[in-house]
This record gives C-alpha cells, sequence and structure tokens, in this order.
C-alpha cells in the first residue's frame, strides 16, 4: 500500500521524523537545514539523527513516502 505524507516543504525546518525501518540505532531524526535552488524552491533538507549526531543530506520528497518516514516521533 503506497501511502504519502502531507508535507509543505516551506515547513520542513525543525520538523521531527521517525524512520519506519531504523539502521544503525537511528529511529528519531528531526530537520536542522533545507536546501533550496536558485528560485527559491526546497530541493533538498539535512536530517540529523538525534542518537548518534550524524547527518544526512535527502530529496525532501522521500519524506513523503510513508512507508520508510512517520512524521514526528513515535
Amino acid at each position: 500500500m503506497n501511502k504519502n505524507n502531507q508535507i509543505n516543504p516551506n515547513k520542513l525546518l525543525l520538523s521531527k521524523w521517525t524512520a519506519v525501518k531504523p539502521q544503525k540505532k537511528e529511529k528519531h531524526f528531526w530537520v536542522t537545514r533545507v536546501i533550496k535552488d536558485e528560485q527559491l524552491f526546497v530541493v533538498a533538507c539535512i536530517l540529523e539523527a538525534v542518537f548518534s549526531g550524524r547527518e544526512y543530506e535527502l530529496d525532501w520528497r522521500v519524506l513523503k513516502d510513508a512507508d520508510s518516514w512517520l512524521m514526528g516521533w513515535r
């Protein structure tokens, strides 16, 4: 079943996310930075793992996949 999270890309900053399939004990994340293009459209975001502090850059649209990401910390 393909479920989608409804996301406003302009409200991503400081939002919290839970990985459905955690890797390396990293389950909870928050968006620490938003990357925009020349027209100021959001193209990517930086997720920071709460447990390890590691940062990952990804296309913000990946967060729409509710099979991989849940909004908030759960």
